[in-house]
């Protein structure tokens, strides 16, 4: 787990030799405009106010920083909770949570144009605030804030592969 530890987001470590984004398996858990948040286990964790502006789920093959499958946001058009496809990683927003950093690969078929990349950042920026306010009202303490846009082999390299032992996250959520 990594507790507040802030990341290097301007310049990418990543290897020459990728010219492609990575592609993945991903599975979707929350579908676009939906009202509930739900966790990797497909539990409820709570409804939203809001819809979720974007397809929401997870890396099946991959745990990040926090010990939960990698979480990945998928642009586009809704598909449907459970739907499971390859798709590329154009690059990860670092979000920390309760102290915790931890990776969301943003996935997507088509490049991303700076207005995609803002509209991304933008809502991770609102959800942590928002993230903050729900921790401080449970009486969760640490640091919640958007920490900005990496590339996404850079995020691949923070996680490690789900072994068969993993059954759920370490921490609740």
């Amino acid at each position: 787990m990594n507790h507040g530890k802030r990341f290097e987001t301007t310049r990418s470590t990543a290897s020459p030799e990728w010219s492609e984004p990575p592609e993945l398996e991903v599975v979707i858990e929350i579908a676009k405009g939906s009202f509930l948040k739900r966790g990797s286990a497909g539990q409820i964790d709570f409804v939203s106010p809001l819809p979720c502006p974007f397809n929401y789920g997870s890396v099946p093959q991959l745990l990040g920083l926090e010990g939960d499958l990698l979480d990945a946001v998928v642009l586009g058009s809704r598909r449907p909770r459970g739907a499971r496809f390859t798709i590329q990683a154009r690059g990860s927003v670092i979000l920390t949570d309760r102290g915790m950093s931890d990776d969301k690969l943003i996935c997507s078929d088509h490049p991303l144009s700076l207005s995609d990349r803002q509209k991304v950042l933008r809502f991770f920026h609102v959800y942590a605030k928002c993230k903050g306010f729900l921790n401080f009202y449970r009486g969760q303490p640490g640091r919640n804030a958007c920490d900005g846009w990496c590339d996404a082999r850079d995020a691949l390299k923070r996680a490690r592969p789900k072994d068969a032992a993993w059954q759920k996250p370490p921490i609740g959520f």
